[in-house]
This record gives structure tokens, sequence and C-alpha cells, in this order.
């Protein structure tokens, strides 16, 4: 059975992006992500795959899984689908362990209605953003890890304190 587990940081003031780029550098919440996705599927929307580095773009070691309403679009090394649902379907179908919802705003919506885990990186600093994530209701969810960092913010020039906090939905 697959386990679909929504991933993201997310800032004291629920900011997740700013100009369609992640508003902090945080070199251990990257590192947390790819040693999390590494090997799995990593579903996301359009706009997120197209902010990607050229350099990880698609991410190295993961089947992308782009969702885009735009019957044009194109994103070479990707598997693209025009519908969220089928992304899920699909990947359950292969039977993998873990897939992985890793944005955007609109894709983190969807995937938190039928998540079984949640990885949050949880910033406790305030960012200038243009992008929220969405409310969060913490009575479906049972923490179940909880560790507490302090690392630099080098996009920013800050020191800053974050947890990677491990939930899974209260059934």
């Amino acid at each position: 059975m697959t386990d679909i587990v929504v991933i993201v940081a997310i800032a004291q003031n629920q900011a997740i992006g700013k100009n369609n780029d992640i508003p902090w550098h945080i070199k251990e919440d990257f590192q947390h992500f790819k040693e999390k996705t590494m090997g799995h599927p990593c579903i996301m929307g359009d706009k997120t795959y197209d902010s990607l580095p050229d350099f990880a773009r698609p991410l190295p070691g993961r089947e992308n899984i782009v969702c885009t309403l735009d019957p044009n679009y194109k994103a070479e090394g990707a598997t693209l689908f025009n519908d969220f649902f089928k992304a899920i379907d699909y990947v359950k179908a292969k039977g993998v362990d873990q897939a992985f919802i890793i944005g955007g705003a609109t894709i983190y919506k969807l995937g938190m209605k039928i998540a079984d885990a949640f990885e949050l990186t949880r910033i406790y600093h305030d960012y200038d953003a243009d992008t929220f994530y969405p409310e969060i209701n913490l009575n479906e969810w049972q923490e179940i890890n909880k560790e507490d960092h302090e690392g630099m913010d080098i996009k920013n020039k800050i020191k800053v304190k974050f947890s990677f906090i491990t939930y899974r939905r209260i059934r």
C-alpha cells in the first residue's frame, strides 16, 4: 500500500513562496527534503516544476510527476497528468511504498485532504511572501516525531530556528 506524504517547509506566518521561489535557503531543509524524497515519486504542479533550478529539473533519483491543466505543457523527464487524482491513482497502482506531494499551493491543498502523512519543516520566522500554505487542521494529525534545529538562511543572511515534524493522519 502506498503512503501519500505531503512534504513542505512553512514559515511562522504560513509563507511558502514569493515570485514562484522559496523565500529562504536553509541548507539543512534542502538536505532533509532530498533524504526523505530520494527514490520516491514526487507529485507537483507545473509552476513548482518550472521553479526548480536547471540542475535539479527533473529532480534526480525521483520520478517527477507534474500536474498541469495546460494541454500543451512539456516537461522533459517528467510524467504528466492533467488531473491530480489520476496522478495519485498512478503512484498507487505502481505499488511504491511512498509518494511525496511537493507543491505548489493548489497541489498542497488537494494533497492535505488525502495524505496519510505530513512532513513539515516549521521555520520560526516570518517571511515576505505572495503564496501561503492552506490552514492546517491539526486535529486530523498526530505528531509522531519532532527534531528542533538552528541554521543559517543564506538567502536572507539570518540565523533561524526550525523543526522537522512528522505527522500521521488520525484515522
